[in-house]
């Protein structure tokens, strides 16, 4: 029996998921939990061999509990669920070490398939993503001007991305500009939206 841990934050998805593994006679779900903290405790009490985590969910999300759980329980897989698949999140998602990457929208029974290839020690990408990543763009700015661009989201004043970013008001200004410039658009919200939609911040 392959011993399963769900982790959305959505009641609905959580426990509809749940259910239908509930039907496949050699998994069975030993834990749920609706955030990043509760799904890495959940895993440590109940040491399940496959947990399948949201990569959205709020505070600490699925990228960061994968990390976790391949640091203090190494023997559980990862399989990441998510509702938009971009390329650079496919990446970070194996690099944090998760095994499976699946979007919500695939068919009902490949969730249930996946979880079986992981726990058998392969790695499970959808082909759909996989194919995306092999020919999605590279993301132009430098680790500094995605921090800076990152911190922009909310047209923060620059004076307070400079304190958090320990830099001075100039060298923000001058990461934005070239942020902005890099990615052809007109403003540092543009910039900012246009980073996030390819899965760059």
């Amino acid at each position: 029996m392959i011993k399963v841990l769900l982790a959305d934050d959505e009641e609905l998805i959580r426990t509809a998921l749940a259910a239908l593994l509930g039907l496949e006679p050699d998994l069975e779900v030993v834990a749920q939990a609706a955030d990043g903290r509760a799904a890495v405790q959940a895993a440590l009490s109940h040491r399940p061999d496959v947990a399948v985590i949201d990569l959205e969910m709020p505070a600490v999300g699925g990228l960061e509990v994968s990390a976790e759980l391949a640091a203090v329980l190494p023997s559980c897989r990862v399989v990441i669920l998510t509702g938009y698949g971009r390329p650079p999140l496919l990446k970070r998602a194996l690099d944090a070490g998760a095994s499976g990457f699946l979007p919500k929208g695939a068919p009902g029974g490949a969730l249930a398939d996946v979880i079986r290839r992981v726990h058998g020690g392969a790695r499970y990408v959808d082909p759909e993503l996989a194919a995306d990543a092999l020919t999605a763009p590279e993301c132009p700015l430098t680790p500094r001007e995605l921090d800076v661009l990152r911190l922009a989201e909310l047209d923060t004043p620059v004076a307070v991305i400079a304190r958090r970013t320990h830099l001075s008001n100039g060298t923000v200004r001058n990461y934005l500009a070239a942020a902005v410039a890099k990615l052809g658009t007109a403003t540092r919200a543009e910039a900012y939206q246009l980073a996030k939609r390819h899965g760059w911040l």
